[in-house]
């Protein structure tokens, strides 16, 4: 069983290890219609682009988008939506929130400073609830599929949403952190918090307002609870990985112009690993397995596995949304290029550039100028990258899949699938 396991390991590594070899070529996969851009639509062969008020450069890279058959048959999502789960989920998760708020700032703690209540407040309601959800929606997902049917009383689905809504504030806590040190303006379509005139540098203190809220509303709901000590260490686990994401990333950029020499494919997937996928995917599984009762490292291990090789796509689709992607959509300007980072656009580019193609992206890459933005996503469409994505989108949804079918342990394959079937959901 252990050799037949290890054999199995090895094929999908050498499967991984050709993907990579394929998008490092210099040249496009060849020798199949199925793999060829979809010249067949053009802009200008659409009657209705006028009409659609769709702007031409997403019309042009529509060409490349190659639907996968298991998702959707002929349309694009309308739209980057969040986590599938059905309306009363939803409603139910969002009629959570308004008792954790209350809960911290009208329980008759801190009532000598009543004016910070408020601003705790005001704090959440702008930057919690506004997203996608898709941590704490993925957090009670998982549970209610984990547990048994016995267990899932209408308390134990309260503590889930409760739950949920905790790894939505630690995800608020590197969102606030993350718009200061990028200097970002705009996040899910309004100001970024530190943007308002109230606020400024004090958003740093905001971000450990936000998650001082979130241990609280651990410790009042969850320290009776058994798990209760395995949930805090995977938090505090968790804030240490984003640390370390962030150093690694801050670490390429230590100059007014970032280190081009720096940017290959094994810096760029520990940067992910470490800022993104650690907290997007596996913290929300490891949690619900938690509460559910299973705390076996070698089923936390093979959920881990199949969950940060997710957690790296989904950053890689991140990447390319926030070059080629449509502000509308993703509720944000990118600006990938314009603050020099080391995304899977620019390594792989890098890859395939010719000395002259290298100087272009050493010249203007970084650059906020917009000619310099549009020098480099004219390179990334000479090297052909939307099409190379469309490649890999495909390839990778097959592995994992494929790996998917190989996790034991009692974890329930479906689950997976719902999360992986919610990534490749998302839209230019």
């Amino acid at each position: 069983m252990y050799s037949t396991k290890k054999s199995l390991e090895r094929i999908l590594q050498i499967y991984k290890n050709e993907i990579r070899r394929q998008i490092s070529k210099t040249t496009s996969v060849t020798n199949s219609d199925a793999l060829a851009p979809r010249l067949d639509q053009s802009a200008n062969k659409s009657p209705q682009n006028e009409e659609t008020g769709v702007p031409k450069k997403l019309l042009k890279l529509q060409k490349y988008h190659r639907f996968l058959s298991t998702l959707t048959p002929q349309q694009m999502p309308l739209a980057a939506r969040g986590l599938a789960v059905s309306k009363d989920q939803s409603r139910e998760f969002m009629a959570c929130f308004p008792d954790i708020v209350r809960d911290l700032t009208k329980t008759g703690k801190h009532i000598d400073v009543p004016e910070a209540s408020k601003w705790l407040a005001k704090l959440l309601q702008y930057n919690v609830p506004n997203g996608k959800k898709n941590r704490g929606l993925a957090t009670v997902l998982a549970y209610k599929t984990l547990e048994k049917p016995e267990n899932l009383t209408p308390e134990n689905s309260r503590l889930a949403n409760i739950m949920g809504w905790c790894t939505e504030m630690f995800h608020t806590h590197q969102l606030l952190l993350n718009d200061i040190m990028e200097s970002s303006d705009m996040r899910r379509g309004v100001p970024c918090w530190h943007r308002r005139p109230d606020v400024g540098l004090s958003g740093i203190n905001d971000a450990t307002f936000v998650q001082s809220a979130m241990y609280s509303t651990l410790k009042r709901n969850f320290s009776t609870k058994s798990y209760y000590k395995n949930v805090l260490e995977m938090f505090n686990e968790m804030l240490l990985k984003c640390s370390i994401g962030h150093y690694l990333e801050k670490q390429m950029l230590t100059t007014d112009k970032p280190d081009l020499s720096q940017f290959t494919m094994e810096k760029y997937e520990a940067i992910t690993k470490y800022k993104t996928a650690y907290y997007t995917f596996q913290m929300p599984v490891g949690l619900a397995l938690l509460m559910s009762g299973v705390d076996d490292p070698e089923t936390h291990r093979q959920a881990k596995t199949i969950l940060l090789a997710m957690g790296e796509f989904f950053q890689i689709q991140d990447d390319f949304l926030n070059c080629f992607g449509d502000p509308a959509v993703i509720g944000k300007n990118g600006c990938d290029i314009q603050d020099g980072k080391c995304t899977w656009l620019a390594v792989v580019a890098l890859q395939r550039a010719t000395p002259a193609q290298r100087q272009i992206m050493e010249e203007h890459y970084g650059s906020s100028k917009p000619e310099d933005v549009a020098k480099i996503k004219d390179l990334y469409e000479d090297l052909q990258l939307p099409h190379t994505y469309s490649l890999y989108e495909e390839a990778t949804y097959n592995l994992l899949r494929t790996q998917i079918q190989q996790v034991t342990r009692g974890l329930p394959h479906d689950l997976f699938f719902k999360i992986l079937d919610n990534i490749f959901r998302r839209s230019i």
